[in-house]
């Protein structure tokens, strides 16, 4: 790629990428994205191009992988990819039970850190990776994408605008079916179904919840987590059954500061009958609104039907024609490209950016009471971390 005045490159570790998410979204969708580009443009007018080296275990993917993208560096040696001093962003996205070890010696390395969520498996252990970034010295941050989708953008405009009144409650409503594997392939990798693995719906997505509910409503507080295995058998990636042994649904409910009451269903093995893969409800006082991926719709209380309850007769009212499209009046990039140019920033020039890996460990709080809730059944208060 023929380099332009004014700009710079920084070398950044891609450990993982091979995988669906770490493929598509991280190396894809955002570091060749940005390539594309021409970088990211910083304060000073000069542009910063991310020069990435993929790490991963499989010779022949990383090779096939780099080629496709028109990138020269790979390598399956991670201790000679953290000891080059060209390359000061270590970036993971392998699964999450290998994620802590690889984090260690990257912040051992002086490396900044960006990785995926969960940062781990434990909290003890989110915590400790925290304190360590801390005390080396270097940037770090965790992955939180779902806070750019343009739909929970637009919620957050209309939260900012005073558009709901007082917030009452949150539904929200996640998941589809995720085939067995028997008949039809899976679309989601075999140890998601393995708590042997760090599998478990309740690990991967109380991560999310945490920092969406945090940063779109306010402090998560409380939870009541009810936990399910479904599909107790499956069939995995060579055809072979196995059992089913982590969580495939969750169903919980958060008390979130300001007496709001979030409840979100989370599910891989439900169909899907509504707009998107993830839709939010948001009631308030003076109004109300669904945000999806992509979209939100909103209803004011002037337009509210009245409707009365009556079993007996046909109902009279179309609801959904009482809802409008809220406006994109801007332009949304994908998500995961957003933070990485936010992070990018944070390193070459110090931009703010809050999604450390403190925060992360707070997602992976949530996802350990909520285990706890479900097997203890009961509330659990979520306390205050820091390191």
């Amino acid at each position: 790629m023929e380099r332009n005045v004014g700009e710079r490159t920084i070398g950044v570790i891609m450990n993982g990428v091979t995988g669906r998410m770490g493929m598509n979204q991280h190396l894809i969708r955002s570091i060749v994205a940005i390539r594309q580009q021409g970088g990211v443009a910083l304060p000073d007018g000069s542009r910063l191009l991310p020069d990435p080296i993929l790490v991963g275990r499989n010779e022949g993917k990383l090779r096939d992988l780099a080629t496709a993208h028109g990138l020269a560096r790979w390598t399956t040696d991670l201790d000679g990819a953290l000891a080059n001093p060209d390359d000061p962003i270590y970036f993971d996205a392998q699964t999450t039970d290998r994620r802590a070890d690889a984090v260690r010696a990257a912040i051992a390395a002086g490396k900044h850190v960006y990785c995926e969520k969960p940062i781990a498996t434990e909290l003890a252990t989110a915590l400790d990776l925290a304190r360590l970034a801390r005390e080396a010295g270097v940037k770090n941050g965790v992955v939180q994408d779902k806070l750019w989708l343009p739909g929970l953008r637009k919620l957050k405009r209309l939260i900012d605008s005073g558009f709901f009144g007082r917030i009452l409650s949150v539904r929200g409503e996640f998941g589809y079916w995720v085939f067995e594997g028997d008949w039809q392939a899976a679309q989601r990798p075999s140890w998601n179904y393995r708590k042997e693995d760090a599998g478990g719906i309740i690990v991967d997505m109380l991560c999310h919840w945490r920092y969406v509910l945090d940063r779109t409503f306010g402090p998560v507080r409380a939870v009541s987590c009810l936990g399910a295995t479904h599909i107790p058998r499956r069939v995995d990636e060579g055809g072979h059954p196995y059992d089913a042994t982590a969580d495939d649904a969750a169903y919980a409910t958060f008390e979130i500061d300001g007496g709001i009451i979030a409840h979100i269903n989370s599910s891989w093995a439900v169909r899907v009958y509504r707009d998107e893969l993830f839709t939010m409800q948001v009631d308030g006082t003076h109004g109300s609104a669904v945000a999806g991926l992509r979209e939100c719709k909103t209803q004011h209380r002037v337009n509210t039907p009245k409707p009365v309850w009556n079993p007996d007769v046909p109902n009279p009212f179309n609801f959904y024609e009482h809802w409008q499209e809220v406006p994109d009046n801007e332009g949304f990039d994908n998500a995961f490209k957003v933070q990485w140019e936010m992070f990018l920033k944070h390193v070459a020039c110090d931009a703010p950016f809050p999604y450390t890996l403190l925060e992360g460990a707070k997602g992976v709080q949530l996802a350990e009471l909520g285990l706890q809730s479900w097997a203890k059944r009961c509330w659990l208060d979520v306390p205050e971390l820091s390191v």
